[in-house]
């Protein structure tokens, strides 16, 4: 097992290289949830602190909530969209290492695999499942990792906790080499209203509720309704399309399932060769 803290300016800065940057605005996955903070500058520090005091809960909470399902889907879409042996993966957002561990079984080992995570909680429960992994903690925004690094990306149900979609896409395209693959999965609300309502009740009200049952944890409980919350107010599907593309990735596409679940897909343009 590796380690690594946080670095705050990242290896590609502007700075570094001798001219300024565009001033860019971020791209906010959803709007400040201001029941939990007041502003975007401040979500980053409340979500540390819920992932820090749920994480001990979180991976039974994921399991049973989404009907033991959850591990051999992970494995499945990781598999349908290009990971194989031989490839290096960054896991972005990889909280407990879920999507970590089901692309460990496929590359064999857990040592091509970095995760990166803000939360200590989080990666103290992913330690425990990938002894040979390499751990950062860092946010997705500044990755302090180098250019065209690795061969596959992966983010399971996380891109909603990013604090700037479009600085976080732009750093996935750095870190990928030519040919590179990333995989966004998520869960997304029906735009229609009856499934809307589905959605809303599960995860709004059952899943949070459930959550207090089976744990006791009134912080569990929190992180659960936050996911639901999150998932609301979350942009829809062809903005993080359109981030996507404004990333400079090519092959830009949404793979729906059972309704509810999103694959976002892109390829960093060029050879693996290269």
């Amino acid at each position: 097992m590796r380690e690594s803290e946080t670095v705050h300016q990242p290896p590609h800065s502007c700075l570094l290289r001798g001219f300024s940057c565009p001033t860019r605005l971020p791209v906010l996955p959803h709007p400040p949830l201001k029941q939990h903070y007041a502003d975007s500058k401040e979500k980053p520090v409340f979500v540390k602190k819920i992932f820090d005091e749920g994480a001990e809960h979180y991976d039974p909470v994921v399991g049973w909530g989404f009907f033991g399902q959850g591990k051999s889907y992970r494995k499945w879409a990781l598999e349908r969209h290009g990971l194989k042996p031989g490839m290096k993966l960054l896991d972005v957002a990889s909280g407990t290492g879920l999507v970590a561990a089901a692309a460990a079984e496929i590359l064999g080992s857990s040592e091509p695999i970095t995760c990166v995570d803000p939360s200590d909680g989080m990666l103290a429960v992913a330690r425990k499942k990938l002894d040979d992994a390499t751990f950062i903690r860092a946010g997705a925004e500044e990755l302090p990792l180098p250019d065209k690094a690795f061969d596959f990306l992966s983010v399971g149900y996380a891109l909603r906790h990013f604090g700037d979609l479009g600085a976080a896409f732009r750093e996935f395209h750095r870190v990928l080499r030519p040919g590179g693959t990333v995989l966004l999965l998520e869960a997304t609300k029906p735009s229609n209203p009856v499934g809307a309502a589905l959605f809303r009740m599960y995860f709004g009200h059952i899943y949070p509720a459930l959550t207090k049952v089976f744990t006791g944890s009134d912080k569990a409980k929190l992180m659960m309704r936050y996911f639901w919350e999150t998932m609301d107010a979350c942009v829809r599907p062809e903005s993080i399309l359109d981030e996507l593309r404004g990333a400079r990735f090519v092959e830009v596409e949404r793979t729906r399932m059972a309704a509810i679940f999103s694959e976002y897909s892109a390829q960093r343009k060029g050879s693996r060769d290269q």
